[in-house]
Order: structure tokens, then sequence, then C-alpha cells
């Protein structure tokens, strides 16, 4: 026995057409033509072999066919109607989760996290913060924000937010500050820099685009996480490196400086969502972070 369901475009259109007593009027709630749910009901009078409306006069009239249909069909697409709305609104009232480097959350998101939640009250942020690999794909994540660079995978929408742009910055209490301000960018191969282990490059990227041979500077302590780094620079212990969005609050309130500028790198900070669950709150929170990074 075929238990093939008819053409669904066929049943939505008689479902239409019959709850609402009117092929003109399926015809506007369907946002098609009148020959259009002609033509489906046809479709689906030849797929049953029966005939699903009579002529009533100048209208039609439901067979006892139409009206058995008519009624298993409303029920099915009201309980359709019903659940799509409910999971709508189970996705607004869920919280959406971002990942990002604690570094990033730390010094750059919280302290601009009670102005998000003020002006996008609808998002529910729920933050998962790592100084480990991350993983945009995870269960549970619906965005990812981070530093990373191109091309980007074909299965992630990318919102680019901002140009990295890394440079040395350093505390006014440093003991040769001084010195350092007031000299160029060469004054620091005779400073023991501080460096994170996570990203060795930083120094020697910054060096290259300043034209001085990465060979000649010389590294002094190192730090897991940036987020220690920059509080070991804060506190005048030595000469940091880090991307300029992350020490702008910094540089703003005079705890940290950085004379010799930045430089751009081939990194981006963007915000990734997988496409396979793409949310309308994904976009609306990567406008905000790009407004929030051009203040």
């Amino acid at each position: 026995m075929n238990q093939e369901l008819p053409p669904l475009n066929a049943l939505r259109a008689f479902e239409a057409a019959a709850r609402l007593n009117s092929v003109s009027a399926a015809a506007d709630e369907l946002n098609v033509t009148h020959g259009a749910v002609s033509r489906q009901i046809k479709v689906l009078e030849a797929h049953l072999g029966l005939t699903l409306f009579s002529k009533d006069g100048r209208g039609l009239k439901l067979t006892d066919s139409g009206l058995r249909l008519r009624d298993s069909s409303s029920e099915v697409f009201e309980r359709l109607r019903q659940t799509c709305a409910e999971l709508k609104q189970g996705q607004a009232e869920s919280p959406f989760v971002l990942a990002c480097p604690g570094s990033l959350l730390a010094r750059w998101f919280i302290p601009r996290l009670d102005r998000l939640n003020r002006e996008l009250p609808d998002l529910r942020l729920q933050l998962s913060a790592s100084e480990g690999e991350l993983d945009p794909r995870g269960a549970g994540v619906d965005a990812t924000l981070w530093f990373a660079e191109p091309p980007w995978p074909a299965d992630m929408r990318v919102f680019e937010l901002a140009v990295e742009r890394i440079g040395p910055v350093v505390s006014p209490r440093y003991n040769h500050f001084d010195a350092l301000a007031q000299g160029s960018a060469e004054g620091l191969l005779n400073e023991p820099l501080l460096h994170t282990t996570s990203r060795p490059q930083a120094w020697p990227s910054w060096a290259q685009s300043n034209a001085i041979a990465p060979a000649k500077l010389r590294l002094g302590q190192g730090f897991e996480h940036l987020y220690y780094l920059l509080e070991a620079a804060a506190a005048g212990l030595g000469v940091a490196i880090a991307p300029q969005q992350l020490v702008a609050d910094d540089l703003a309130g005079g705890r940290l400086l950085a004379p010799w500028g930045f430089v751009e790198t081939s990194a981006r900070l963007a915000l990734w969502v997988p496409k396979r669950q793409l949310d309308k709150r994904a976009e609306r929170l990567a406008q905000w972070l790009e407004h929030e990074l051009s203040r």
C-alpha cells in the first residue's frame, strides 16, 4: 500500500482554501495568485483520485472527502504553526552563548558588558571564556569572538569587526620609562621584553614591521596568558606587547602608554557563527561590537 504523503505545497494550498472557504482568500494568505491555488488543489485531487471541492452556485463547496481532509489537515497545520511559534519563542528566551579568550573578556568585554546589556536587552548574553584553543563549532556555543587570520571556513559566517594592531606598551612606573619614551623603537633592544608563551611570534612580527632584526630582541619574563602579561606591565615590571583593542582602556586611563605606536597584522577581530545555527541575534551583536570598536 502506497502511504506516500501528497505534495505538501498542494496540501497547504488546499488547507488554506478549505479553512478560509475561499480560493482568493487563500491566495492572499499564501501570497500567490488565485490560479496558483487552483492548480495546487487540482494536483492534490489528482494525487488522491478524489474530488475535494464541488461547484456551489458561483462558489465552491467541500465534498465529504474535502471536509474530512480539511479537518485533519487544519489540525496538523495549526499544530505546526504553534510548534514553530514555540520554537521561535524558545530561541528568543534562551541565552546567546558567546565564547572568547579570557584576556579579551577581562580587558575589553567586561568593561562594556553593562552597556551591551542595556542596549541589547533581548540578547540574554552568556559568556564562555577560555585561554586554550577555542572551537567555534563546539556544542553549546552560538558564536565565538577572537582574533584570527583569513581565509574563513565555508561553514562559518564570519563578521569582520576590526583589523588587529599590535604594539609595545609600558607603564610610566617602569624604571627606564623616561629614557625609553624619548627614544626610538630600537631602544627596546636593550630591555628584557615581557611576552606570552601562547603567542611567541608577537615580538618578532612587530620587530620586522619596524625594520628591526628579531634576533636582536631580548625576551625576558614569559607569561602563560596575555591578561597576566599586561598586569605585569602595568605593575612596572617591563615592556609588553599586545593588541591595541585589549589595552585601549589602559591607554585612555594612562595606566599604560604606547610611545612607539601600533602596527597592523594579518589577523582580524571577528565574530564567528556556525552557518548551521545562524541566529538573528548574532547579526545584532556583530553590529554592536563593530560600533563599540569604532568609538
